[in-house]
């Protein structure tokens, strides 16, 4: 047999010492001699058989920190999301991390007097994502956290960078980020999140790091990070949705049509030293997710934003789809897609139901 040709799947060549299996043509139908059903039948053939499973493992929970004096103020637009003040959110931390969650992504509500055109407060050591940093590191020092960098949060016209005559400045912004991204490292993350998406912030950030002594920080880079409507909620969340307006982030997020550019923006990420890959939103980019995954193997993330939270929050409010279901569906589609882990809204819920059983 040649290297080229190919045995059916039903058809196996002779063992040494065995007569020859007759060749004879692919059946033109295989039931009902084949019933793919028979590995359906109980639950613990589906267990064995999974190709896939969610584990508590796969899960980053995405939270909000206000410095308001409320412990926990309820998101309108996110049913049972909480913005949560700095000591409700370490309590919260220790619940994550007892469920055996790795890590948080963490998001400040910033006070309107404290934004600027410049986004200033985003370096300061003492602002309130710093503060949550440290709070959360000396109370629960096991669990991993993720902060963004990117200036939306701090910014009076929320924009992820520097808004110049209605152009947002790349490399002006860029230095921005790096100031940024040292505050939160001497802070104490663990990971730097680039979710601004300015050519060249990876490799910029890197050498920012490393230069300070904090070759340790991880970066994971929101390297495919699309111009999205699914952003609503989480704009309602931090505040930024009003500073925006009716402007839009399509000069520097990606175009929901474009695929082959997510490889480019990835590859280009990877290059300048990127330690994880995140592709944002979720749902409506699984391909993306799939491409990136198998061209560059690196731990690649995927973001259930906060549209496809509220959406499926809401259908299950309504008694339209089942809630816990879904949700587990969902995350399961992230991990057949090629999601290493998954950011969502769940997480806790999730993490409950599998320590549970």
């Amino acid at each position: 047999m040649t290297k080229t040709q190919r045995v059916h799947p039903l058809q196996r060549p002779a063992a040494r010492g065995e007569p020859a299996v007759a060749a004879a043509a692919p059946p033109t139908g295989q039931y009902p001699r084949i019933r793919l059903r028979r590995n359906r039948a109980d639950a613990w053939t589906r267990r064995l058989v999974a190709e896939r499973r969610l584990s508590v493992d796969d899960l980053i929970w995405p939270v909000f920190v206000h410095d308001e004096a409320a412990a926990r103020e309820p998101i309108g637009s996110m049913p049972g999301i909480f913005r949560h003040s700095i000591p409700a959110l370490v309590e919260a931390a220790g619940e994550a991390a007892a469920l055996g969650i790795p890590a948080l992504a963490l998001f400040p509500v910033v006070p309107a007097a404290l934004k600027s055109p410049a986004g200033d407060e985003a370096c300061r050591a003492d602002n309130l994502c710093n503060r949550a940093i440290r709070a959360i590191k000396q109370a629960v020092p096991g669990i991993g956290i993720i902060c963004d960098v990117a200036l939306d949060p701090y910014t009076s016209h929320g924009h992820d960078g520097l808004l110049r005559d209605g152009r947002i400045l790349n490399d002006e912004t860029i230095e921005v980020l790096c100031r940024q991204a040292l505050a939160e490292a001497e802070a104490g993350v663990d990971v730097i999140a680039p979710s601004d998406m300015m050519d060249g912030r990876i490799g910029r950030i890197r050498d920012a790091l490393d230069t300070a002594g904090y070759q340790h920080v991880r970066i994971l880079s929101y390297a495919a990070k699309y111009a999205s409507y699914f952003y609503g909620p989480f704009r309602d969340a931090i505040g930024s949705g009003s500073s925006l307006g009716q402007g839009d982030k399509r000069t520097y997020q990606m175009d929901p049509a474009n695929g082959e550019e997510a490889l480019r923006e990835c590859a280009l990420d990877v290059a300048e030293g990127a330690d994880m890959l995140m592709i944002k939103p979720g749902m409506p980019y699984l391909d993306v997710l799939w491409r990136v995954k198998e061209a560059f193997g690196l731990p690649t993330f995927a973001y259930q934003v906060s549209g496809e939270y509220a959406m499926l929050k809401a259908a299950a409010e309504r008694g339209w789809l089942d809630g816990e279901r879904i949700v587990e569906e969902t995350l399961l589609g992230f991990k057949r897609a090629g999601a290493d882990a998954i950011l969502t809204y769940s997480a806790l819920d999730v993490a409950r139901r599998l320590k549970a059983g």
